[in-house]
């Protein structure tokens, strides 16, 4: 079933070692409907250390393998764009994901110009991805006009980080040519931030985020607001973005921030046979009291359909159709 309900939030290398899966008789076995895996190993793809997909991954890894038995681990990776390439290249069966980067990987567009892949779909959607524009006191910048001319990481080129910020960036009558572009990722962000080498950054991740939770242990940080008439600007053109807001007191902030998310969603290879990925789906969706994180909150059978612009694999809507009919 291909959802496109975006209303709602709407080559790669692997920083962490990735188990193969999938590629010899020792790997997987075949199921009974038409050959479909059932793998022994499951490497979940999620994101640099920093961010908020590894320690979800990490959460939901003990899960799955406690609830099916199969042997599961999280792995350090490069995040949405990269994963959505590993899976389609099978070194990796699950990966993390931004809505819009996969929407992007199944037509072939922005970093997948030319590359259309059509061998991942949907587990479900998790949560908000925030778009955090992260400053200090004493950089300047306190709007989003004031990132002209700065020092202002943008994520790597073809990230969904990156797209994010060029997206933001051309709703405010601006380039990447505006600014000085540094291809950071959240790790060096932080470290580049708290050194005075750059002015703001990008970051594209569930509050709150851990580099910015660091960087504020020493730093005052400021989080650039994205005025209500530009969000529903770029909501208009790019529909699978949402209003959001970084609560007050993340990062020591005395007031809520308003700004845009995208969603996080779980992907899988569309060769995992549908028991599997149903166990899968049930596990991850009725377990999430095990997570020790402030966005387990928001993983809910209920809305896990909400913002998917892929298919959805049949395993993961046979759960939901069950869970919410």
């Amino acid at each position: 079933m291909l959802n496109k309900k975006f209303g709602f939030y709407a080559t790669v290398a692997l920083a962490g070692s990735v188990f193969l899966a999938g590629c010899g008789d020792d790997a997987a076995t075949e199921g009974e409907g038409g050959g479909a895996a059932e793998p022994e190993f499951i490497s979940v793809l999620t994101g640099g250390t920093t961010g908020t997909y590894y320690p979800l991954g990490g959460a939901m890894a003990t899960i799955i393998e406690n609830e099916t038995g199969i042997d599961t681990t999280a792995e350090v990776s490069q995040a949405s764009a990269a994963n959505m390439t590993s899976l389609a290249d099978g070194t990796g069966e699950i990966a993390f994901v931004q809505t819009d980067t996969a929407f992007y990987a199944s037509e072939g567009s922005n970093m997948f110009e030319g590359e259309v892949i059509d061998s991942v779909s949907a587990i479900g959607a998790l949560y908000p991805e925030t778009i955090q524009i992260v400053t200090t006191e004493g950089s300047g910048v306190t709007a989003f006009e004031d990132l002209a001319g700065k020092s202002v990481s943008v994520g790597a080129p073809g990230s969904g980080t990156y797209i994010n910020a060029e997206q933001l960036l051309e709703i405010h009558g601006m380039t990447m040519d505006d600014i000085d572009a540094q291809n950071l990722d959240f790790g060096e962000s932080q470290e580049s931030l708290q050194s005075g080498q750059i002015d703001a950054a990008f970051i594209t991740a569930g509050t709150p985020t851990g580099a910015v939770e660091s960087l504020s242990a020493t730093s005052d940080v400021n989080i650039v607001p994205v005025a209500a008439d530009k969000a529903a600007e770029l909501i208009e053109k790019y529909p699978y973005y949402a209003e959001d807001v970084v609560p007050s007191g993340t990062y020591g902030l005395t007031e809520e921030v308003a700004t845009v998310s995208v969603l996080a969603m779980l992907v899988v290879q569309n060769d995992i046979s549908e028991d599997t990925v149903y166990d899968i789906t049930k596990a991850i969706y009725e377990n999430t009291d095990q997570i020790q994180h402030a966005k387990a909150e928001f993983i809910k059978s209920e809305t896990a359909l909400d913002g998917i612009g892929i298919d959805i694999h049949p395993g993961a809507q046979r759960y939901f159709d069950e869970v919410n009919e």
